[in-house]
Parts: C-alpha cells; sequence; structure tokens
C-alpha cells in the first residue's frame, strides 16, 4: 500500500487564513455593520440614533445601562413602591378626560393578582392596548394604582429591566429593542485579553459579560460584566501609555545640567519669592531637565496660582545651556498675555524675546524664530517656521489643541515638554489619562490673595448686581461683565457682547466707561482695548469667554457672568480666576435664569461655585457631574471615551490594569492590534 504524503493531505493547514470559516466562527467584522442591519431600523432612527453616538452594532453593544429597575409581581406590590417592572396581561382599557388631563386606566393582571396602571397626557397608549396584549410596565404604585413611566408590548423575557442612556428623539424601548436584536451578533466579539490573564484576573470572555450587561440573570451579574469590560477597557489604555514610556526612554534629549548663574538673577529680579509649591515644582524640572530622557511634565494648577513663573523658569534653563524655549498658548489673546508677562523679565535679564502669531508678518517672524524665548500660537508650528534650536517647550493649556498640533512642535527633535494647565486634572483622572506623566501641583495661591467671595442670584435680581458693582467702580476698581455670545442670534436668549456693553453705556453704568472685547475684533484692536483695561483707561470690560484664561489686571475686582447657567463649571471656574490677582477683595456674581427653569445639574454647579473656590475640588465636582464619560474632552484626541469604567469608583481596577500592562506592553497577538486600532500613532503624552 503506498503510504499517503502528510504534506498532501494537510496541505493549506498552514494558511488558516485561506479557510472559508464555519458557522461556528467569529466575525468580529459583523459589529461593524450599521444600524440598518437590525430589524426597525430605517433612515430616520438611523439618524436619530448618530445624535446618541449610535452608528454600528457594536456601538449598541458597548451601550451600557446606567440602571436596572428590578422585576417583580403584582402580589408583592403595597403601600408605596420604588420603581419596579412587572409583566402583565391587559385585562380591560379605557380613556377618558379630566381637568384637561387625559388619562389612561387599564386592568391588568400577571397570574399572582391584578391591579389598575394608569397613563397621564398619553393618549395614544388607548390604541396601543387591548385586551389579551402582554405588555411590560415600568413604573411606581402610588395610592393603589400603577403609575406607569414607560411601557414595552410584547417585550422579550427578561429579569431585571436595563434603562439605557437615551435622548428626546430616542426611547429607553427602543433602545432595549435595539439591543435585544443585537445581543445574537455578540458572539462575533473577539476577546483581545489574553487566555493567562483572563484565567488569572477570573474574566469571563467579552462576548459573555456583554450579554450578562443588557440581560443580568442574578442581581450581581450586571456589575461583574461592567467591571470586566472596564477592566478590558483601562488595560488598552494603560498598554498605550506603557508603549509611549518604552518609546520615551529609547530617546535622547539635551541634558540641561544644574541651575546656573542666570537662573540665579531671575530669582532676584522677581518681586517676591516663590511658595513652597512652586519650589517643590522646580525642582521637580530640574531633575527632569538633567536628564537625557525627554521630559513629559504637567504642571498645574489653580488659577493665580503661579504657574507662568515656574514654566519661565524652565525656558530660561534652556537659554543658560545656550539653546532656545517656546512657549506654545491656543489663542492670540493669551499668548500675547504671555508675552507681555515674560518679556520684561527676559529683557531685564539680557535674554532675548519675541512674539509669533498668525499676525505676525514674515520680517518678524524671521526675527523671531531666532529669539532665546519665543511666544506664540499655533503658528510657531506652521510650515515655513524653523525654530533655532528647541531645548524646551512649554504647552499651554494643552487640552485646546489639537494631537497633531501638539506633535508637530516636537516634530523631528526631542525637547524637554513641559504641559501646563489651569484646568485642574481630578487626581484619579490624572492617573487615568497620564498614566506616565510626572505631574506636578501648585495646590495653593500665595498667601496674599484673598479667597474669591462668589455669589449666585437670578436674573430678576440683576439690579443689586449692578448697584454694588457702581460702588466699587466708585472706589475706583475695575471690573469685567462676560457674556456668552459676540453678536445677537434669532436663536438664542443669551446676551450680545456688543449689545451688552452699548447697553450698559446707557444704563446702569453710564457714568463710567466701559469697552468691549471678543475674538472677533481684530489683533491689534484687542490689544489696545486690553492695553486701556490695565491702564485703567477703562473700568469696565464687557467680554466674552476670550478672557478666560491669562488675563491679568490686578486692579480688577469685581466680575458678573450673565447667564451663567450656559457655560460648563471648569469655564466658569477660569473666568473668576480674572479677578482676585491683586491683594483687594475680589468679588463674583453669576447671574442666571430663574431656579425653577434650570436643570438640576446646572443648580448643582452654580451650588458648586458658590460653595468653594479650590480648583482641585471643583474638578472633583465636575467629573461626578459629567460621569467621567467624556475622559478625553473633545473627539480631538483620537480617543474614545470610556464605556464602562467608572473613573472615581473604580480605582482598584484601574491599579489592578496598570499592573497587567507592564507586562503586556510589548506583547504581540489581539490586544496589540486592539490597541493600535485604539492608539494608532496618536501621542497620549502630546
Amino acid at each position: 500500500m503506498t503510504p499517503i504524503r502528510r504534506q498532501t493531505v494537510f496541505a493549506g493547514l498552514d494558511q488558516p487564513q485561506a479557510w472559508p470559516p464555519t458557522r461556528g466562527t467569529a466575525r468580529p467584522s459583523r459589529l461593524d455593520g450599521e444600524l440598518d442591519a437590525l430589524p426597525g431600523v430605517g433612515v430616520t432612527i438611523k439618524r436619530k440614533l448618530a445624535k446618541l453616538g449610535l452608528a454600528t452594532i457594536r456601538d449598541v453593544l458597548e451601550h451600557a445601562p446606567f440602571r436596572y429597575v428590578e422585576p417583580g409581581a403584582i402580589r408583592d406590590l403595597f403601600g408605596e413602591t420604588d420603581e419596579v417592572a412587572i409583566d402583565v396581561t391587559v385585562k380591560r382599557v379605557t380613556k377618558r378626560r379630566a381637568r384637561k388631563v387625559t388619562i389612561v386606566e387599564a386592568v391588568v393582571f400577571d397570574g399572582t393578582g391584578q391591579i389598575s396602571a394608569a397613563w397621564f397626557n398619553q393618549p395614544w397608549v388607548f390604541d396601543q392596548l387591548g385586551e389579551g396584549t402582554r405588555v411590560r410596565l415600568v413604573g411606581t404604585l402610588r395610592r393603589g394604582a400603577f403609575a406607569v413611566r414607560s411601557h414595552e408590548v410584547d417585550p422579550p423575557p427578561a429579569g431585571r429591566v436595563p434603562i439605557y442612556p437615551a435622548g428626546e428623539e430616542v426611547a429607553p424601548k427602543l433602545l432595549r429593542r435595539l439591543v435585544a436584536s443585537a445581543l445574537p451578533l455578540a458572539a462575533n466579539a473577539l476577546d483581545p485579553l489574553p487566555a493567562e490573564l483572563r484565567q488569572r484576573e477570573r474574566l469571563p470572555l467579552r462576548r459573555d459579560a456583554l450579554t450578562a450587561l443588557h440581560q443580568p440573570h442574578a442581581e450581581h451579574d450586571a456589575e461583574t460584566a461592567r467591571q470586566r469590560l472596564a477592566f478590558e477597557e483601562l488595560l488598552l489604555l494603560q498598554v498605550g501609555i506603557a508603549r509611549r514610556a518604552v518609546e520615551r526612554e529609547r530617546t535622547l534629549a539635551p541634558s540641561l545640567g544644574e541651575a546656573g548663574e542666570l537662573i540665579e538673577r531671575y530669582r532676584k529680579a522677581l518681586p517676591f519669592a516663590l511658595t513652597p509649591y512652586q519650589e517643590q515644582a522646580v525642582r521637580e524640572l530640574d531633575a527632569d531637565l538633567g536628564r537625557t530622557v525627554p521630559m513629559q511634565r504637567l504642571l498645574q494648577g489653580d488659577v493665580g496660582s503661579g504657574k507662568t513663573v515656574v514654566a519661565l523658569y524652565a525656558l530660561l534653563r534652556a537659554v543658560e545651556n545656550g539653546r532656545q524655549g517656546a512657549l506654545m498658548a491656543p489663542t492670540e489673546t493669551l499668548a500675547e498675555q504671555h508675552f507681555l508677562t515674560v518679556e520684561p523679565l527676559c529683557t531685564a535679564l539680557g535674554v532675548t524675546c519675541a512674539l509669533l502669531t498668525s499676525a505676525s508678518k514674515k520680517r518678524e517672524r524671521d526675527l523671531a524664530v531666532h529669539a532665546d524665548v519665543v511666544v506664540g500660537t499655533h503658528a510657531l508650528i506652521q510650515e515655513g517656521v524653523e525654530l533655532r534650536d528647541l531645548a524646551v517647550a512649554v504647552v499651554d493649556e494643552q487640552h485646546r489643541f489639537g494631537v497633531e498640533q501638539r506633535k508637530a512642535l516636537t516634530q523631528g527633535r526631542a525637547p524637554h515638554v513641559l504641559h501646563m494647565t489651569a484646568t485642574p486634572i481630578p487626581r484619579t483622572l490624572a492617573l487615568t489619562v497620564y498614566g506616565d506623566l510626572a505631574v506636578s501641583e501648585i495646590a495653593k495661591p500665595p498667601a496674599s490673595r484673598k479667597p474669591i467671595v462668589t455669589r449666585w442670584i437670578t436674573e430678576d435680581r440683576a439690579s443689586e448686581a449692578y448697584t454694588r458693582l457702581t460702588a466699587l467702580l466708585a472706589e475706583g476698581r475695575q471690573a469685567y461683565v462676560v457674556c456668552p455670545l459676540v453678536e445677537a442670534s434669532e436663536t438664542s436668549l443669551a446676551r450680545a457682547a456688543e449689545e451688552e456693553a452699548e447697553r450698559l453705556r446707557r444704563a446702569e453704568l453710564c457714568d463710567f466707561r466701559v469697552g468691549c472685547l471678543h475674538g472677533r475684533l481684530k489683533a491689534d484692536e484687542r490689544r489696545a482695548t486690553m492695553a486701556r483695561f490695565k491702564a485703567r483707561e477703562l473700568d469696565v470690560l464687557v467680554a466674552t469667554t476670550v478672557i478666560e484664561v491669562g488675563v491679568d489686571v490686578p486692579n480688577a475686582t469685581v466680575m458678573i457672568v450673565q447667564e451663567a447657567d450656559r457655560f460648563g463649571l471648569a469655564q466658569l471656574h477660569q473666568l473668576r480666576g480674572r479677578v482676585g490677582r491683586g491683594g483687594e477683595q475680589s468679588y463674583c456674581l453669576l447671574v442666571s435664569r430663574g431656579r425653577d427653569e434650570l436643570s438640576e445639574t446646572a443648580i448643582k454647579r452654580l451650588e458648586a461655585l458658590v460653595a468653594t473656590t479650590d480648583g482641585f475640588e471643583l474638578a472633583e465636582v465636575d467629573l461626578d457631574l459629567r460621569g467621567g464619560g467624556q475622559l478625553f474632552g473633545s473627539r480631538q484626541s483620537g480617543l474614545s471615551d470610556l464605556r464602562f469604567a467608572h473613573i472615581r469608583d473604580d480605582r482598584p481596577l484601574l491599579e489592578r490594569a496598570r499592573d497587567a500592562a507592564r507586562q503586556l506592553a510589548d506583547a504581540p497577538g489581539p490586544l496589540a492590534a486592539e490597541v493600535d486600532a485604539l492608539f494608532g500613532s496618536v501621542d497620549l503624552q502630546a
């Protein structure tokens, strides 16, 4: 008998990708299919779902419920209940009018008893229900009747009922139906976690976790599933950060040695002594600048805490080594303010300093790139701008730059980089996002500065704010009045800065000099207006958020923020930081719509601002109010928002993910592919 040649029988087995997939093979690409592949999703619903960030089947499967309603039985309902879900059958249904309210009532039973259920001002429900209709009711027992909050006809069998983040155009029950349709496709989800790691951490497969997240059988199932998915999410983030750390360790930067004579003269030239927090930041900078590994440090401090003094210290460390320093700011206004602050000090030290913005003429640009210290906007990284010998780069308000803009500043070089922000990042968040980025904090402003007194009033009491303002102006103080928009819009009730300035000149502030500042003014006009305000030639500056950061006028002691409920918490805190920069007591008055017109979140924001002036404390409050979902702010970073991890509550999970990531930074396989897909070439520390 002729022996069978093995290589003939098994030909092609060394190339499994050439074989067609079997019926049981996972097809991850199916999860990237658009939502019109699901039953009942047409063009209109697809468009509405897109507004919630749901475009693919994967998006729907990863749209996590934020709470669950426990299932119940009619016989167990008595007194007044928390929200509960009951699966019932309709016995009879009626509709009636009472005091201009339409009430639909249905008698329903579930095998354990019967009860009356009521819907208010939802007349269409009557047409959906009929004798024998199966329906799931979610609501509460009140005065012996079941007050329905939501209902679902012919629902899929389930235990706890998931409640999803929804929108005005997308009801939670629609999301439940979509998830139920998509769940069978969860079997196509590839698990990026190595089997050894899953076993060590006792984690279920991704597909099983997704199913348990949406259809938990027991109370603990949903939380176990969420934690497993959150662990994966945090692990991918930490592996990406660990990779960047490895890359940075392989890069050489100039060692700037120890501080020398120029730094000694700089300290003596300052009209004040550095605070203990500033001194600590300087020590940390010196340690980084003495190494040949490029510094990547985040300097965060509250408004008015003295970050610019520390930033200039870093820039001068480059200059005293015969190199160049650059400070990049996100707006021309902020760049101009930084220049006005650092240029006099540089000149006194014999250090050349130049401003480079998009408004700079060619000759000014040609000269600026050779200065010892260059202050500028994104114009610093425009084509044709070649800095002489960059050794230290400071990026101010770095979260307001796009990733590519931040990378371009260091492209082809290996400078030490100091990221600077006056928007304090919660410590829990800093550990998550900036896992390999050293963080320095200037936790408190100079002791001479008094806390800003903050008050919140509704617009019907706005006249009180201006009465107080005019009294302080009469004493020689200056003030800001902040408006949300530049010019009037038919679609918005927000006051426009230009209109408000004109109104104030005619009305409450007719005896004072009122100027107007906004981003649409030409650079020369903007500078002239700010110069007049600093020189006390203007008493009041009506402005948009162009003054949010960087503006420093010690004599300005009052700020009135119109329609304060339209601003975010961090933005309001930044605006408030424009006053309180001298030794005098300063005030911030927040004016909003009536309390009954505000959302609960808006009320909490305004109450938090009145309660504290501590930016770090407010950052934690802001994180709680936003839920930590928008981890990376705008999507310019190229990273997805966290869908499963809760930054404040998942600290132990994060620590486990960080430990695991150190061993997996260079590991090949599905995990590496997932990290590549999420992060690509994004510089996490840019």
